[in-house]
């Protein structure tokens, strides 16, 4: 397997210290986002291409268009404004969050929405990376109804899967797809007193042995069944936002992981 730092693993590390401390764990693929920290907001796209080209990394995606299945008001701008920030940058690829406030949307307006989205994608080269969120109010929480979406788009050639664990584990979903999957987010979750459907971001840690949404396995599965994609740390924790040492506490979690395999 091999290794992929998303920002928000150490938010409060600048971008070019982000991008060397992940060359330096071995991870020379990086995930940027628009919200915490907000890298699209705060740099050009020209300067997070260079930064990125001068520590030896490759940027995988910009995360995150949200809520990506709403085709209306202000996000067909707001998704065409991303795509150009991302080829811009050299992203290969934009993440793609439904809405998750409890409102429900139909399957025609998701599909309606990887249509309106496809072209955008393709004009630049980018990836589109769908992430179903396991959340009981999220609008889209499984892998298989996000595949017959792209499917009824005829969106096979633009979009992938992501798989999250979290979000995996979150929506009891068992089926795997990783001929689908384009990317998988890692975190773990140990406070031994929420319950499935009470877990929040903030209670995203980094894997180690206390891990109660089995990484390993999952992990080990997606291995089994053909995935050869990057696996990016994607913990939201405050805890984990705070360290003083983020990069050692990020190597443990992948010896932990490395030796779990």
């Amino acid at each position: 397997m091999r290794f992929a730092m998303n920002h928000i693993t150490a938010p409060k590390v600048g971008l070019e210290d982000f991008f060397a401390m992940s060359r330096r764990l071995g991870a020379t693929e990086v995930e940027i986002r628009n919200d915490l920290p907000n890298v699209v907001g705060d740099w050009p796209a020209a300067d997070v291409k260079a930064a990125a080209e001068k520590a030896g990394v490759s940027i995988i995606s910009i995360n995150a268009l949200y809520p990506f299945n709403v085709w209306s008001g202000d996000l067909p701008a707001k998704a065409e404004a991303m795509a150009d920030y991302a080829s811009a940058c050299g992203a290969k690829a934009l993440v793609m969050c439904p809405l998750n406030d409890g409102t429900k949307v139909s399957f025609d307006d998701l599909v309606a929405a990887l249509i309106g989205m496809k072209s955008i994608l393709q004009d630049r080269g980018l990836t589109g990376l769908v992430e179903p969120l396991g959340f009981p109010i999220s609008s889209l929480r499984t892998k298989a109804e996000a595949i017959r979406a792209i499917q009824a788009a005829g969106g096979e050639d633009v979009y992938k899967l992501v798989h999250d664990t979290f979000h995996h584990h979150l929506a009891g979903e068992t089926e795997f797809f990783a001929e689908w999957t384009g990317l998988v987010h890692i975190s773990g979750v140990v406070d031994p007193e929420v319950s499935v459907a009470a877990m929040l971001d903030p209670h995203r840690v980094l894997v180690d042995a206390h891990d109660r949404l089995e990484n390993i396995p999952q992990i080990k599965t997606l291995l089994a069944t053909g995935y050869d994609g990057p696996f990016s740390f994607e913990p939201f924790a405050p805890e984990v936002h705070d360290l003083d040492d983020s990069e050692a506490a990020v190597r443990t979690s992948m010896d932990f992981i490395r030796a779990g395999l």
